[in-house]
Formats: structure tokens, sequence, C-alpha cells
């Protein structure tokens, strides 16, 4: 299992991910941070930049906070 601290600013003009250090991503989403979609929309550009189905991605802290704990299963 691999560890990610992500940063994710919800209603941004775009969606844009940038890497801030290893393992650390400051994410930019349109979604507005309503009923959990932009955490979603923040795990589907996470996945497309790392390669993998977004089902393996899970939160694991910080779900309701713009600092998330995000862990790549398998």
């Amino acid at each position: 299992m691999t560890l990610f601290k992500v940063k994710v600013r919800a209603e941004a003009r775009r969606n844009f991910l940038v890497s801030t250090a290893t393992h650390c991503f400051a994410i930019d989403v349109k979604a507005k941070p309503e009923n959990g979609s932009a955490n979603a929309a923040a795990i589907l550009l996470l996945a497309q930049h790392l390669g993998v189905e977004a089902k393996r991605l899970r939160i694991v802290r910080g779900a309701s906070s713009p600092n998330k704990l995000v862990a790549l299963l398998g």
C-alpha cells in the first residue's frame, strides 16, 4: 500500500493536478464540495495521473477536509 498526501481545492476554474513533492499532490477540481463530488473528481484525476483504476484509490483520512491522505491499494 502506498500513501499520498493530497490537497484538494474545489470549485476551481479547471481540473488540474500538480505534484508538489514525492507522494504529495495539489489537485484543483471544478466540482463543488457537496455529497462527495469533489472527492470523487479528485480521485479520478489522481488515478489518471498514476495510471491506475480509480477503485484502487481510497481516502484514508480527511474526507471532509481539503487535506487528505489517499491510499493506493494492491
